[in-house]
């Protein structure tokens, strides 16, 4: 006897409880829009992924790499070596989330001195509440 299935919920990452808010937590680190794209050409090793993100520490390049190979964008390629390496890369969802994040970065290259220019213009203005004039 067939049962008839209930539909799946809509996702909506407007609603704090929808699972999807997970999703944009793990791609919103500051360093996996930079991250992944830097696996877009290929596998890199530890050490490659540290000079290619200059101002990530080694433990946070860990924890986002293990976190990132947790979720299934990354896979983790034991090389048996000794001493130890490895090489991470994208995966088939690593790299259908790469598109969204290479356009990402295009843009904030693309836009980054319209967004300083609007910052200082914005902290040049007087503050909100005080007097437009000096007082007479």
């Amino acid at each position: 006897m067939d049962t008839p299935s209930t539909p799946a919920p809509t996702a909506d990452v407007f609603n704090a409880a929808c699972p999807s808010r997970h999703a944009l937590e793990l791609i919103s680190g500051k360093w996996v829009p930079l991250l992944l794209p830097a696996l877009a050409d290929g596998p890199m090793r530890n050490g490659e992924l540290l000079r290619r993100l200059d101002g990530i520490s080694q433990k946070v390049l860990t924890q986002t790499l293990r976190d990132l190979e947790r979720h299934g964008l990354l896979l983790r390629e034991d090389l048996r070596t000794v001493p130890p390496h490895v090489r991470y890369r994208l995966s088939e969802l690593g790299r259908s989330l790469n598109v969204a994040l290479l356009a990402l970065d295009r843009w904030a290259e693309t836009h980054h001195q319209e967004l300083q220019a609007a910052a200082s213009r914005h902290d040049a203005r007087p503050a909100q509440g005080q007097a437009r004039h000096a007082p007479r």
